[in-house]
């Protein structure tokens, strides 16, 4: 399956889990390959190819499972059971064995692991506010990959009254929103 047939298939599991669960939002049905595929894809431009990949709070897989059909070794986090299984059912139904899930707070897994090598990266998209990322974040001496909203210039002062950190802001380029890179975070 090349990575048409496997968007294509995406596509249509997202749409058939989100008639029983919450998902994404309805109104964003009707545009999944930009408002969803196509916002997650543009970390591809940003992304070195040899890191993993531990996406926070993975929600229906944007942008880990996007991230693993381009390639990367992606770790989805995703703590409510009914959306880790949905990201289960896309690692096989897509044949994804550079894509790991795991159900559990991102606390908890955190507490679990020794510190990451340079060659981890944290992404995520609709996950929390800056400051709430670089709580779980800030001790594990990585670099974030973030898809954020218009709000960001609010969240990146909220997250300095707390955190030293050097980023960079790109534009979205699908839609309104920002990609912040986080680096040197303390």
């Amino acid at each position: 399956m090349d990575n048409k047939e496997k968007f294509e298939k995406y596509e249509k599991l997202l749409r058939e889990w989100s008639a029983k669960m919450n998902l994404v939002a309805p109104s964003t049905l009707s545009d999944i390959e930009n408002r969803h595929f196509k916002d997650s894809a543009q970390l591809a431009d940003f992304l070195p190819r040899d890191v993993n990949i531990i996406d926070l709070g993975s929600g229906a897989g944007f942008p880990g499972v996007v991230l693993a059909i381009l390639g990367w070794n992606v770790t989805c986090i995703e703590s409510i059971s009914k959306k880790a299984g949905f990201l289960s059912i896309l690692k096989q139904e897509l044949d994804l064995p550079n894509l790991t899930i795991v159900n559990d707070r991102i606390e908890h897994y955190f507490a679990k692991l020794p510190a990451f090598s340079k060659n981890f990266v944290f992404t995520a998209r609709a996950f929390a506010p800056l400051i709430k990322i670089f709580d779980y974040t800030h001790r594990k001496n990585c670099r974030l990959f973030l898809l954020k909203g218009r709000e960001i210039e609010k969240e990146i002062a909220a997250a300095k009254t707390k955190y030293k950190f050097d980023y960079e802001l790109h534009p979205s380029k699908t839609g309104d929103g920002f990609i912040i890179i986080v680096k040197n975070l303390k």
